[in-house]
């Protein structure tokens, strides 16, 4: 891979082949995790600007970028075993999750522990605080009537600032290749919005919540709960607001890292 990005593998406790975008050569590392159906790469442009102060490396969840397609393991409680294999090579300092990645990174911690990680970083998922964020049913329901009209509009809201069209055709197609049935087991239905709660409250290190004006609620009800959380909104930016402004959050992760005890 060209602009100072490479790939390489490892294979999961079951046997699946995931892919890892890596970069830089600096201080860190730091483990990004991308959202639901979204591949590794949409982390680049963050990636790129950081690079040359920092180790990078972002996951391509299974079924999900150039990781494989097995037909197992679309649960919330295997993936998050999954960023645990990951972490475990990696090692990293800062874990970075975005969307359902976030509660995917949460889990991990739950059933793994806070050994090696010494920061999270939150990017617009929600995380359990009132109030509850609307539209989960609407939106699997519209997966399962028209699917390709629900994952294009899905692609397109991820960005404020609008994407070139082949940009736009080629994340819905990654977004496709993902099998109806696990592209819906993946959303962890089972577990309450308490259980999302608990884990974020309960993270011990520093947390830094960045979010687009959806989640600006909860973050402040996060803010008053677990003091100390540090919290920024992107009023300008699209559910990808590490996309939409990446130059931003470079410097937000950037700040985040070197104040790390």
């Amino acid at each position: 891979m060209s602009g100072g990005f490479s790939s390489r593998t490892f294979h999961t406790s079951d046997g699946v082949r995931l892919n890892v975008l890596q970069a830089g050569a600096g201080a860190g590392p730091i483990a990004f995790v991308p959202g639901w159906c979204m591949p590794a790469r949409l982390w680049c442009g963050s990636m790129a600007l950081l690079a040359g102060r920092f180790r990078l490396a972002a996951l391509d969840p299974r079924g999900q970028g150039d990781s494989d397609l097995p037909v197992h393991g679309y649960t919330i409680e295997r993936r998050a075993e999954d960023i645990a294999e990951f972490v475990s090579w990696l090692r990293p300092k800062v874990l970075v999750a975005w969307s359902l990645g976030a509660l995917e990174a949460l889990q991990f911690l739950h059933c793994r522990g806070e050994p090696a990680i010494r920061g999270l970083v939150i990017v617009d998922s929600s995380v359990g605080e009132p109030p509850a964020s609307p539209g989960g049913a609407e939106w699997r329901g519209a997966l399962q009537t028209d699917r390709p009209a629900a994952i294009e509009s899905f692609v397109r809201a991820l960005f404020r600032t609008p994407r070139p069209e082949e940009e736009v055709a080629a994340l819905c197609r990654q977004a496709l290749r993902l099998p109806l049935g696990a592209s819906l087991s993946l959303f962890p239905s089972h577990l309450p919005r308490e259980h999302w709660r608990a884990l974020v409250e309960g993270f011990s290190r520093p947390l830094l919540y960045a979010v687009t004006p959806q989640f600006e609620d909860q973050a402040m009800e996060l803010v008053r709960r677990r003091p100390g959380t540090q919290i920024e909104i992107f009023r300008g930016a699209g559910h990808a607001l590490f996309v939409d402004e990446p130059e931003r959050f470079a410097r937000l992760l950037a700040d985040f890292c070197s104040a790390l005890p």
